[in-house]
């Protein structure tokens, strides 16, 4: 724990892609829970009811617990997907985080959507997409997960106003504020916190310079150290480290585009998650 006992989680996914090397980078670090995203060479999403509880009986015997599944929802494309194939993959996470014992269910708020688009366009899109979302905070209510929405560029939800729009519309959606996101979609990270502060459930530690290079908490612009120390004045506990700071099994497909990390080199991705990991305990240090 840091200094303001906050609880350290980590996708350990960008340490090593099966779940013995992440254990190994996360017992190392000193960080005990886990965002699940990709294990074992499989994103969340695809993995079987036989091979989550496997993976709860293993993270169990080494001390480590599921804080969050770091699900791919809500990174499909308004009117180019299909919600009900999206609902039910949904439903199916859902019985897997009741599996894998986890708190937290991340989420994201769909692609296809602009406050570019001409007003009439833009409120049927916004609409469907709050319909949607409340449809997953709904199905929620009947498990002991917390659904917490991701800010993240591309999606409606990248700017602060946007987000703060699905959590008025929506109480039982929380939300996990990432400072570099909101660099690279352009927004000031100090004025969207003070915007969203009451519904921050959790950070990622992550950051960014100007120009949307990716770098370790502390050397870009998203404030990481005031902002860590605004979220342990409210109570806040978890900090997860999505370090990308280099290119990771799975990493294709996360983000649309392509995520700098000039700057900061690393010879392994062990390598950078072990360095990201460093920097986020400097910062909760402070």
């Amino acid at each position: 724990m840091g200094k303001n006992n906050f609880e350290f989680c980590a996708f350990a996914d960008e340490a090593a892609a099966d779940l013995q090397g992440q254990i190994k980078a996360m017992t190392d670090n000193g960080i005990t829970m886990l965002e699940i995203r990709g294990i074992n060479g499989k994103n969340i999403s695809d993995t079987t009811k036989d091979e989550a509880k496997k993976i709860k009986r293993e993270l169990d015997d080494n001390g480590i617990k599921v804080w969050a599944i770091g699900s791919p929802t809500g990174k499909s494309e308004l009117g180019n997907d299909d919600f009900n194939e999206v609902f039910e993959k949904f439903c199916y996470m859902l019985e897997l985080a009741g599996i894998l014992g986890a708190q937290r269910y991340r989420l994201f708020s769909f692609y296809g959507i602009s406050s570019r688009m001409p007003e009439t366009d833009f409120k049927s899109k916004r609409d469907e997409l709050i319909e949607r979302l409340n449809r997953f905070a709904q199905k929620a209510k009947d498990s002991s997960v917390v659904l917490c929405h991701e800010n993240e560029k591309d999606i409606y939800g990248e700017k602060a106003p946007e987000c703060l729009d699905i959590h008025k519309s929506i109480p039982g959606i929380k939300a996990v504020f990432d400072p570099a996101n909101f660099i690279q979609a352009g927004e000031d990270v100090l004025q969207a916190w003070e915007m969203l502060e009451p519904y921050v459930d959790y950070i990622h530690i992550k950051d960014a310079k100007k120009d949307g290079s990716v770098v370790p908490a502390g050397y870009g612009i998203g404030s990481l150290p005031e902002i860590v120390r605004r979220f342990a004045k409210i109570g806040g506990k978890v900090l997860t480290l999505e370090p990308h700071l280099s290119v990771f099994s799975g990493s294709d497909g996360l983000e649309r585009g392509e995520t700098k990390i000039e700057n900061f080199v690393y010879p392994s991705q062990r390598a950078a998650f072990d360095a990201a990991a460093k920097a986020m305990k400097k910062i909760a240090m402070k």
